[in-house]
């Protein structure tokens, strides 16, 4: 079968095409036969060895896919061959066939076509995670999303205008504020991009504050980082929460905490993967209720490019040069 693999660490150009064996399961294993791999931005760190976890060498990236069930190890019950499903992988998803825990197996919604199935897992299941869990996010309260025309960022604005939320994004350029707007968003705002300045950094507190009718953001979510997370800490009402997604800007921040004193708000740490890892049975749930409001319509993720396996680089270079708009799936 056909794999994109990492053979060494380096830029997504070059990962390596190849044919390698079909897999077979082992016990409490599924074998996929993969129609599509959502690209997250863990798979720009992983080939570049910046992530926490280091899968060995070779090895495929892609952490979410959707496909037929070919075959089945010992003891699973809960999913058989022909069944369509949705399954993460952490790894391993550039492949005409992968193997996947069966107990990180769901179903897939009969209306769902595999792109879409295999676009949420990770975007959705973060945001979800980090709005119901995480923050605590309540019905009228002002969520300002960075990154908002991202995967995650769109997701965030999505589901918390279905939470009920007033919702604030901001994104590096007129056109994914515009997106974001399309996708639920109240307002919105466009930022610098690169190195910001001290008064960049003050005019983006003073906008959010702005945009959030003079209190500041209840519930920060910011998969951004580098010099827009002191800018957005500053920014927080009295017992906001800041939600700390990831890095895409590249540098992880350093914040003055005395912030956190002033305004008595949190900083909360968001790992989707993790929680899902420690608490398996939580997490199924979660996305169980994510594919029942996928499947009704209620959510509806965005799937801006589609790129075929032997061409999945580009997919991560998308990512990486911070080009893509919803969600990027490599097909099969």
């Amino acid at each position: 079968m056909k794999a994109m693999l990492c053979t060494h660490y380096g830029p997504p150009e070059e990962l390596e095409y190849s044919d390698i064996p079909s897999p077979t399961p082992g016990k409490g294993q599924a074998v996929i036969s993969v129609k599509a791999c959502g690209v997250n931005f863990p798979d720009v760190l992983l080939i570049q060895d910046k992530y926490q976890f280091r899968p060995p060498l070779p090895f495929a990236p892609g952490g979410e896919i959707a496909g037929i069930v070919k075959a089945v190890g010992e003891g699973v019950t809960n999913v058989k061959p022909g069944d369509r499903v949705i399954a993460s992988t952490g790894n391993g998803g550039f492949v005409e066939e992968a193997v996947a825990d069966a107990g990180r197996c769901i179903p897939m919604p009969a209306n769902l076509d595999f792109d879409v199935a295999a676009s949420f897992f990770t975007t959705y299941g973060t945001s979800y995670y980090a709005l119901k869990d995480r923050a605590n996010l309540k019905a009228g309260e002002n969520l300002v999303v960075l990154g908002a025309a991202g995967g995650v960022g769109l997701a965030a604005v999505e589901i918390g205008k279905a939470m009920g939320a007033r919702v604030v994004a901001g994104a590096s350029s007129q056109e994914k504020v515009d997106l974001a707007k399309k996708y639920g968003a109240d307002e919105g705002f466009v930022y610098p991009t690169g190195k910001l300045s001290r008064e960049q950094q003050k005019e983006l507190s003073e906008t959010i504050k702005s945009l959030t009718g003079g209190k500041g953001a209840d519930v920060l979510y910011d998969p951004v980082g580098s010099d827009y997370a002191e800018p957005a800490l500053r920014a927080m009402n009295w017992d906001g929460r800041y939600l700390v997604i990831g890095f895409a800007a590249g540098d992880i921040p350093r914040v003055p905490l005395n912030l956190t004193l002033l305004k008595s708000c949190q900083i909360v740490g968001v790992f989707w993967g993790a929680s899902v890892a420690r608490d398996p049975k939580r997490g199924n749930a979660m996305l169980r209720e994510l594919t029942d409001m996928i499947g009704t319509g209620k959510l509806k993720p965005y799937v801006s490019a589609r790129i075929p396996l032997a061409r999945a680089g580009e997919a991560i270079r998308m990512l990486m040069d911070r080009k893509a708009q919803g969600k990027v799936v490599v097909t099969m």
